[in-house]
């Protein structure tokens, strides 16, 4: 039983199988190739061979920030965003462990915080740079002192990406109504883009209205997960894009193993198959989604 178990824990660390190529090339919105082992150029050689074309690599702290930055400087095909994610605004004032890194800090007070968005600004101005994000909110290990924090630093977020004229990234778990509430508040730049969606078909409604772009990611494929087919069977064709999020959320059937870039054609073949396209005609739109929220 133990070699069993030790078996299922290696294949687990085994990378999925190369999918059928696409035949119409697409994007995957969000990635952190970072974090994805390999070099990123073989990471992007396994999309490109697949038809996944563009990615956009997210900065979630300073380091990756700037990692992202100088990634998409040396390929065309690569467009970076900017941030300081969700959890890692309240590991800068406050000290906090559980924020983005997961290492503990001593506190360094809303001066560091200010510091560091300096340098994010500085950042968004780079033209490989699409957007800024991820930013949001993520209530799903914050405390009252973090939610401050942590809507503080959304606040900011926001108003860069719309002073450098950029695409905002929304990461929203567990705060749907105060994501939806700071961005009415505060004035949604033109290109807001919830980052794997997590909504409900109500939601999505009101995202349509509001002209957010949604992207959905592998949790779209699990087949518990009805509520978001729904989000996607009545969000707008327009307004759809694709991601991975890797190297998390890898689609069924190989969840828990590890995700990258190549494995997009999987959940654009489920996300098709809800929306009754032929892959092709979901791939064309998502491709032009996806250039136009990043405007590349």
């Amino acid at each position: 039983m133990a070699s069993a178990s030790k078996k299922s824990q290696a294949d687990r660390k085994v990378p999925p199988p190369l999918p059928e190529p696409l035949r119409v090339g697409v994007a995957d919105s969000h990635t952190h190739l970072d974090m994805q082992d390999g070099t990123p150029e073989e990471g992007l050689a396994r999309a490109a061979s697949v038809g996944v074309t563009t990615v956009v690599q997210v900065g979630c702290d300073l380091p990756g920030s700037r990692w992202a930055a100088e990634l998409a400087g040396r390929h065309d095909r690569v467009h970076a965003t900017v941030s300081l994610h969700p959890n890692e605004a309240p590991r800068i004032v406050l000290g906090d462990p559980d924020g983005w890194s997961g290492q503990r800090r001593g506190p360094g007070g809303m001066k560091a915080l200010d510091e560091a968005l300096d340098e994010i600004d500085a950042l968004a101005a780079l033209p490989q740079v699409r957007g800024v994000g991820e930013t949001g909110l993520d209530y799903f290990r914050t405390g009252p002192e973090g939610v401050e924090v942590q809507q503080e630093s959304f606040r900011r977020h926001v108003a860069l990406a719309k002073k450098h004229g950029k695409a905002l990234v929304i990461h929203d778990r567990d705060a749907h109504e105060d994501v939806l509430r700071i961005l009415a508040e505060e004035g949604a730049p033109e290109r807001t883009v919830f980052h794997c969606y997590s909504g409900d078909a109500e939601m999505a409604k009101v995202c349509a209205e509001a002209g957010y772009y949604l992207s959905f990611a592998g949790p779209v494929t699990f087949p518990a997960n009805h509520h978001l087919r729904e989000a996607l069977a009545v969000a707008p064709l327009d307004r759809i894009l694709v991601e991975t999020d890797a190297p998390f959320l890898t689609p069924a059937p190989y969840r828990g193993r590890p995700n990258a870039p190549y494995l997009i054609p999987i959940t654009l073949r489920a996300m098709a198959a809800v929306r009754g396209l032929d892959e092709d005609a979901m791939a064309t739109a998502v491709a032009a989604n996806t250039a136009r929220a990043f405007d590349y």
